[in-house]
């Protein structure tokens, strides 16, 4: 690792069942008492690291090296047909920038979401203090990105702001629609506003090629995989 690096200390988790495989999984996390800046996590997360709330890790599996960190370079990005008509639909919907914060209205719609689209998941049931942990921390590089259309909230995404793109960490959105396909607004959204900022990439966390629930990532071409140690198309 890099001078900017060196020294930190990293820490083990147990093994426990892997939310996507039928794997055990483990992580390689950053030290909870290291000070996390926009430049250190940018660093980390040029190295395949990942942001969930407070903790920054790296998937260290045993016997497992599905989970693949990727990418998109927002320059290259050409979106395709059924892209573009969604981002177009896009333009009706107001997008603000806010700090991350638990309010009864985000809250609202991650319960309704999580509720809807994933009550087979690790995420179930939603609670308050979940959502403050995972996504309502108060880092500074850290934003809510809301869409809304006449004054509605339809979906927030939330992204770390680093030095050479964004990370999108999770977005969450109003699961009863399907004009405006809000998932995949979000990713075109901000992939447009890094390019908008000069920012160069969009990171997508990971990309497991076997989980179904991942393939929407291979759908934003260019994609560049993080495959020992250096990134490539």
């Amino acid at each position: 690792m890099s001078n900017q690096l060196s020294g930190l200390l990293f820490l083990l988790s147990d093994e426990q069942p892997c939310s996507y495989l039928p794997e055990t999984s483990q992580s390689a996390c950053l030290d909870p008492r290291q000070k996390v800046d926009a430049e250190l996590l940018g660093a980390l997360t040029r190295r395949g690291f990942r942001r969930s709330g407070q903790l920054v890790y790296r998937p260290h599996c045993p016997s497992c090296t599905a989970c693949i960190p990727v990418r998109i370079p927002v320059q290259q990005f050409s979106p395709g047909r059924g892209q573009k008509r969604t981002f177009k639909r896009g333009q009706q919907l107001q997008v603000i920038e806010q700090s991350p914060a638990l309010t009864d209205e985000y809250y609202r719609l991650y319960q309704s979401y999580i509720s809807t689209r994933h009550a087979d998941g690790s995420m179930y049931p939603p609670s308050p203090q979940q959502f403050r942990d995972f996504l309502g921390q108060s880092l500074p590089f850290s934003r809510f990105f809301e869409f809304r259309l006449n004054n509605r909230l339809l979906a927030v995404a939330v992204s770390d702001v680093l030095p050479d793109g964004l990370s999108a960490v999770y977005s969450f959105y109003d699961p009863r629609d399907r004009y405006f396909s809000l998932g995949r607004q979000t990713i075109l959204w901000q992939i447009e506003h890094a390019r908008q900022q000069g920012l160069p990439y969009l990171y997508l966390g990971y990309w497991i090629r076997d989980c179904q629930k991942m393939n929407y990532k291979t759908e934003y071409q260019p994609l560049e995989l993080y495959i020992n140690g250096r990134w490539q198309q």
